[in-house]
């Protein structure tokens, strides 16, 4: 996740005045797509889930 620009080959959704983007070749890989906050004792992050797979995401060695 990256702070962007929208693009011509992006979907962009807006939700509670966020504006998120993704290409919308991968949109129609990975969809559907949640974005969570997630605010702990650890500190806090964004969550992303898609229907991928952690296999398919990267290279098996780690969480990437």
């Amino acid at each position: 996740m990256a702070l962007d620009e929208p693009k011509e080959n992006d979907e962009v959704f807006k939700e509670d005045g966020i504006t998120f983007m993704i290409a919308k070749e991968l949109f129609e890989e990975v969809q559907p797509v949640t974005v969570d906050f997630i605010n702990n004792a650890a500190g806090g992050g964004f969550k992303i889930t898609s229907k991928l797979t952690a296999e398919e995401k990267g290279c098996g060695s780690c969480s990437c």
